[in-house]
This record gives structure tokens, C-alpha cells and sequence, in this order.
């Protein structure tokens, strides 16, 4: 499949992803500062336990970088416990409001006004911050156009047949990037119909008969 193939393919996906389910309006989050915390208390978490995790900040006023700072690693663990391995992402926490506050003195501004790739370079240099974390701070809150790739992402473009050669997170955020526009708002929605459809049918066990996409998709096609 070439290049102009995979990208209109890409495109048809969206437009009937967008035509099924309409604007997602992603990150659900009230600030760029919310996004960044709700990204780290999301690895592994359901975003529901997460947003409980976040009410329970806010109620302790403990939602800035500087209460961050000044809880204990115990007091800070118990608030954030409904997100579960609520130990190691208080740390994580702890860790990334004290290289923020170090390095750039709370203002984000400073911070996105790096490029794409110097952006990332530093984002990945903080400890409990991966690719994926990186990658939604830099498109949610950030606004620059990059593709964030999660498990939805990958089980979806895997069952519709258009695998990169490489498995690795950064083959699959190029396959995108290469076939794309670079765009904030499609990056975003994309992303976000994307999850929207690997919760609604396109799940571990997939109910391929309800999928808008099951015209184009190898994995139903397969199956018939």
C-alpha cells in the first residue's frame, strides 16, 4: 500500500469515525496544568478513577505545582489512592512538579515554547514520564500537533490491516505523523475517536457487525 493509499485510507477513517461519533472534545481537564497531572494519574488507571483521584486534589487544594511540592510522598500517595499505584504516581508527581519548579519556575509558557522534539526530549528526562505521557502533555495541553499512541490505537490500526513495519511506539506515531496533516484539532480528535471506538465495539472481544469502520477493516473482512 503506498503513501497516498495509507493517507486516504487514514482520512476515511477519520471522516466516518467523526461522522459516527462527532467531536470528542478532548482532554477532559480544566487547564493545561490538569491535563499534565491527569496524564500522569492515568497510566494503567481507568480516567474515571482518575477524575476521582483529581476531586480529591482539588478538595485538599493540593492542585498546583507548589502544594504538590509540599506534601509529604505519604500525604500526597493517600489523596490520589482512587487511581491506584497511587504510591509510585505520587512520586511521580512529586518528581515532575520539582523538576517544573527547578527548571522553569512554574511557567509553562517557558516550557511549551520549545519545539516538538525538544519538548519531548525534556518531558522524557523527568522520571514516571514515558512516550505516551509525553505525548498527550505535549498535544492536550501543550497544542502542538503529535499523535499519541496508546493500546486502543494500536489494536485498532492493527485489526484494520495497516501495521507499520516496526512494532515500537515511535513506528506507529511516524506511520501517522508521515500520513497526516499536522494539525492540533485532527491529532486530537483522532486520537480521541479512536478510544471512543475501542470502548464502544472495537474491544478485546470486538463487535465487529456495529463498527462503522468494518468495511475497510481486514480483521471483520477476515472473519465474514
Amino acid at each position: 500500500m503506498g503513501n497516498q493509499e495509507v493517507s486516504q485510507k487514514l482520512q476515511s477513517i477519520y471522516h466516518r469515525l467523526m461522522a459516527r461519533y462527532g467531536p470528542q472534545h478532548w482532554w477532559p481537564a480544566d487547564d493545561s496544568l490538569g491535563v499534565i497531572i491527569g496524564a500522569i494519574l492515568t497510566q494503567s488507571a481507568a480516567w474515571g478513577n482518575v477524575e476521582k483521584a483529581i476531586a480529591n486534589l482539588k478538595a485538599a487544594r493540593a492542585l498546583s505545582l507548589k502544594a504538590l511540592r509540599q506534601l509529604s510522598l505519604s500525604q500526597l500517595a493517600e489523596i490520589i489512592r482512587p487511581c491506584g499505584y497511587y504510591q509510585a504516581k505520587a512520586l511521580k508527581l512529586k518528581s515532575f512538579a520539582s523538576w517544573f519548579g527547578e527548571y522553569y519556575h512554574d511557567d509553562l509558557g517557558k516550557l511549551f515554547a520549545h519545539d516538538i522534539d525538544s519538548l519531548r526530549q525534556q518531558l522524557l528526562s523527568v522520571y514516571g514520564i514515558g512516550e505516551e505521557t509525553a505525548d498527550s502533555i505535549i498535544l492536550y495541553a501543550a497544542s502542538k500537533p503529535v499523535f499519541v499512541i496508546d493500546a486502543y490505537t494500536r489494536r485498532i490500526i492493527s485489526r484494520l490491516g495497516l501495521v507499520p513495519e516496526s512494532h515500537n511506539y515511535s513506528a506507529y506515531q511516524a506511520f501517522f505523523r508521515d500520513n497526516l496533516p499536522a494539525d492540533v484539532r485532527l491529532c486530537n480528535e483522532y486520537h480521541a475517536l479512536l478510544v471512543r471506538l475501542a470502548k464502544d465495539v472495537c474491544r478485546k472481544h470486538p463487535i465487529c457487525p456495529r463498527c462503522c469502520l468494518n468495511s475497510l477493516c481486514r480483521f471483520y473482512l477476515d472473519t465474514e
